[in-house]
């Protein structure tokens, strides 16, 4: 199955097809590096059509590496905001400070100097590598994954292993043009070799795909446990329509971002509430969600009241935002 025109049809098909993305803007060999950490670290558990408006206000905001070590976190969370899984833009300011003082403000060339950066592991690294420093490295995110499923027509447990799909990864041989071939890659990944109803007949190694020519395209996942919670959330609004919020020191999730205060309850009692209830998707956690309006603040106050009519002056993240519209 492995042919030495696999590089040479997708990287054919890249440069005829490939997306206008800012981070792929031709800058100096120090600003593609700057791109790249920002980018990979806002495309961790996000996806590109999302990250682009983000990326592009972030840079116009903080330009560089020196910039993001060294901003106030009230402007970098508000460059982030929206974005959610807010440890990122934390991970991201503490690996610049790393650079800064560690590194001599150079991005690390190597694995585990990569690795040693807050917020940055295997995939993160790889990628880094490859785009960054051209090295013959192939990232597996979820896009390459896809086609080497379909590719070698993979449906067992043990084929879809995180371990077999990189022994896998040698189907696609190696380039010169290692930043190119790793982005081409995933590109295909993620605009022909879709999760469903995938673009074949535009694909440059359709013809190498057992997938294909069974014509059975469906991909098998190995299955992720999430985590059903309940919680309730007291909203506590004051004569002027002010809404109190806290900083979250309280859960795992959205460290230190405004919240409403919450209390998480047994399923019983989230069963028993009569007022209104929502649902969010969090990492890997499903949060039922139980509104409770409060006539009295609470007795101890350690947050903050916030005006909703000038939402401009506050960085929020989306989960309060979401109980907001629930509450309006």
């Amino acid at each position: 199955m492995t042919s030495q025109n696999i590089p040479n049809k997708i990287l054919n098909w890249y440069d005829n097809n490939k997306r206008d993305l800012p981070w792929r803007k031709k800058v100096s060999r120090t600003q593609k590096e700057y791109f790249t950490l920002v980018s990979e670290f806002m495309l961790q558990q996000t996806q590109v059509k999302t990250v682009i408006p983000y990326f592009e206000n972030f840079i116009s905001k903080i330009p560089d590496l020196k910039s993001l070590s060294r901003v106030r976190d009230a402007k970098l969370m508000k460059c982030w905001e929206g974005l959610g899984y807010y440890s990122r833009a934390r991970n991201l300011k503490k690996s610049a400070k790393q650079i800064i003082n560690e590194f001599k403000g150079q991005l690390p060339k190597n694995e585990d100097d990569l690795k040693s950066l807050p917020g940055i592991g295997d995939y993160t690294s790889n990628a880094i590598m490859a785009i960054a420093f051209n090295k013959k490295i192939i990232p597996l995110d979820g896009n390459v994954e896809r086609i080497l499923k379909r590719v070698f027509y993979l449906k067992k447990e043990k084929e879809i292993s995180k371990e077999n799909l990189h022994q896998k990864k040698t189907f696609f041989g190696e380039t010169t043009r290692a930043s190119d071939y790793a982005q081409a890659i995933m590109e295909i990944g993620a605009l022909i070799c879709k999760p469903s109803n995938p673009l074949c007949y535009q694909c440059p190694i359709s013809q190498n795909c057992k997938s294909f020519k069974k014509n059975d395209f469906t991909i098998v996942k190995i299955n992720k446990f999430n985590k059903q919670k309940f919680f309730e959330a007291n909203i506590f609004q004051n004569k002027q329509n002010n809404y109190y919020l806290l900083k979250n020191r309280k859960f795992n999730f959205l460290k230190d971002m405004p919240i409403f205060p919450m209390n998480e309850i047994p399923k019983i009692k989230f069963k028993k509430h009569l007022g209104k209830r929502i649902n969010i998707k969090m990492s890997n956690m499903d949060m039922r969600i139980a509104i409770k309006m409060k006539n009295n603040l609470p007795d101890k106050r350690d947050g903050f009241f916030v005006n909703f009519k000038d939402l401009s002056n506050w960085t929020l993240p989306s989960f309060t935002k979401k109980i907001l519209n629930t509450i309006k």
